[in-house]
């Protein structure tokens, strides 16, 4: 599909998108005071907000190959002479990866502003199931998992999102795939401390709710279990469910539109500049900064 990109895209609006994408980062990029130390920096093609923006776009378009997503850009938006040829690209990406997660962090804070934040976790599968036992992708940092909605084990990791109640993700962590979620739920919820936090029975900890609001003041609500002595009414249980009916939205559209699922990088730093440049091209969609 990616390969036939090239025939059904208006320039008009890839242009729009580029511009817009561009302007917010070279703001953003203004206030980082750490230069990247570089021996020929006069020999550079295109400076590093260039870089980033295409890096953005790209995961906005749903890019999951950098192969061709380099060949979309000199088809598209550079000559090839003006461009980086793709290792150098790509090499270029994950040295400016720490400045793609400041940019997006800032975007996120935002959020602290909204209604209310809501947690959950998305397994993500580095391989068919066939495969999960000699599997050397990410040997050692991912492992097998189960998915308790598709009722599977997987061999892969595991992406905890904390999001508000308009889509905003805002923290977020990645574990193994057989990490619990009550485990990185304090870590999630922390790292932009929204003061009201929803989730799911897989939560369900009173220890980690009276940690999380006597350290953090953060408060944080679970549907009940039949065994708790807890009751709660049905009132409460059907705000509860449609509140944090949000997280599945924002799932789903960063698994269909983004492919957040599909990341192809086989080292941990091309797997990190991938995932926090999706989420930085969704946030900027949410907040309206640039047009899907």
């Amino acid at each position: 599909m990616q390969e036939h990109f090239h025939f059904t895209t208006d320039r008009a609006k890839l242009q729009k998108q580029y511009e817009a994408i561009l302007f917010f980062v070279s703001a953003q990029l203004s206030s980082i005071q750490i230069p990247l130390q570089r021996r020929n920096r006069h020999l550079l093609k295109q400076e590093d907000e260039v870089i980033i923006t295409v890096h953005v776009l790209g995961k906005l378009l749903g890019f999951t190959s950098e192969r061709a997503w380099h060949r979309f850009v000199i088809g598209n938006l550079f000559p090839k002479a003006l461009f980086p040829e793709r290792s150098r690209y790509n090499r270029r990406c994950r040295a400016l990866s720490f400045a793609i997660k400041w940019i997006r962090r800032q975007l996120a804070k935002r959020g602290q502003h909204h209604a209310y934040a809501v947690v959950d976790s998305l397994p993500i599968e580095l391989c068919h199931s066939s495969r999960m036992y000699r599997v050397k992708r990410f040997r050692g940092i991912a492992d097998i998992g189960y998915c308790a909605s598709k009722k599977t084990a997987f061999y892969g990791l595991k992406l905890h999102l904390q999001v508000t109640d308009q889509g905003l993700p805002m923290g977020y962590v990645v574990t193994e795939a057989s990490c619990h979620d009550r485990v990185a739920a304090e870590t999630v919820m922390t790292q932009i401390p929204h003061p009201y936090n929803l989730g799911d029975k897989g939560y369900i900890s009173q220890t980690l709710q009276k940690k999380l609001y006597e350290e953090h003041q953060v408060a944080f609500w679970t549907p009940v279990r039949k065994n708790q002595r807890i009751r709660q009414s049905d009132a409460w249980k059907q705000w509860m469910k449609r509140k944090r009916k949000v997280v599945e939205i924002v799932f789903s559209i960063l698994v269909d539109s983004y492919r957040i699922t599909e990341i192809r990088a086989n080292s941990v730093s091309g797997f990190e500049t991938a995932l926090d440049g999706i989420l930085l091209a969704y946030s900027l969609v949410v907040l309206g900064l640039v047009e899907r």
